[in-house]
């Protein structure tokens, strides 16, 4: 597996996507901002947020949408800290908050974010930092349909829900950091679903995606790479060498992107997250559902 780096120093790096042009964006959260790679211009700023963004999703309508953890990421505090929240990015780069709360309940750092396949969006909010030992406050699992009325899926409990996707059928998979759990959410029945368990201690689930197959690929922190699982729970194997701290991935058809928040503190000194990607032969991602927040 021949692995292509396509840029290292990013503050974080976090949470990619691609814009409706093909351009490849990802946030980097101690930058406090969306950034866009190309080949030709390397890493620019997309659009600056605020904050500590940790995930972005590109709408059908042009538009972005960003969740804001509010600027804490364990030692490291934005200079301009903003709610914990969902942020839309337009077309135009204005932002906007879409939501703080959902039934009641104060969003405290929202993670990631996925589409399903009826428009509605999920996320998750782990609630609290991470830390290998101490067991985190309990988390939850959102949701935000397309007028923008929102729903509580799950309690999480105290397992830090971090990377959300959605699968071809339209069920929710999201791990659990703390416990290195993959769940499923069954859309239709409501059930929760015990998928696995990573064995590796080292394999700290962060970001993930499907591939057309159904097979899960995670990025898992300490390992530096990405562990693929397949979508009964087996373990099929990590694909080694894309950084220090794997944090998310995308797929672009059989193009594999990994992010790497790169380890450090926050100062800017310390920045070394990076960007890659990789081919891989007879597997192919699947394609994220379309939709818009109204």
């Amino acid at each position: 597996m021949d692995i292509e780096r396509l840029a290292d120093g990013l503050g974080a790096a976090e949470g990619p996507a691609f814009l409706p042009d093909g351009r490849f964006i990802f946030v980097e959260i101690w930058r406090s901002r969306v950034s866009v790679w190309t080949p030709e211009d390397g890493v620019q700023t997309h659009a600056h947020v605020g904050g500590g963004p940790n995930s972005v999703l590109t709408c059908s309508d042009g538009s972005l949408l960003v969740t804001q953890n509010g600027g804490i990421d364990r030692d490291w505090r934005a200079a301009d800290r903003r709610p914990p929240s969902i942020q839309r990015v337009s077309p135009d780069g204005e932002i906007e908050i879409v939501a703080t709360e959902i039934e009641g309940v104060q969003l405290s750092a929202p993670n990631d974010l996925a589409f399903g396949p009826d428009g509605v969006l999920y996320f998750t909010d782990p609630v609290g930092g991470f830390d290998r030992v101490n067991p985190p406050d309990p988390g939850y699992i959102f949701s935000l349909s397309p007028n923008g009325t929102g729903k509580v899926i799950a309690e999480a409990g105290p397992t830090f829900p971090n990377g959300i996707t959605v699968e071809s059928d339209g069920n929710v998979v999201w791990v659990e950091s703390f416990t290195r759990a993959v769940r499923r959410y069954h859309v239709d029945s409501g059930k929760v679903e015990d998928v696995c368990v990573l064995e590796d201690p080292d394999a700290i689930p962060d970001g993930l995606k499907p591939a057309t197959n159904g097979d899960l690929y995670i990025g898992t922190v300490l390992t530096g790479g990405v562990s693929v699982i397949g979508a009964d729970g087996t373990d099929k194997g990590l694909l080694k060498g894309f950084g220090d701290y794997v944090s998310n991935v995308q797929f672009r058809g059989s193009t594999l992107y990994v992010t790497d928040i790169g380890g450090g503190t926050g100062d800017d000194s310390e920045y070394h997250g990076s960007i890659s990607r990789t081919e891989l032969e007879g597997v192919t991602g699947l394609e994220l559902f379309p939709g818009s927040i109204n």
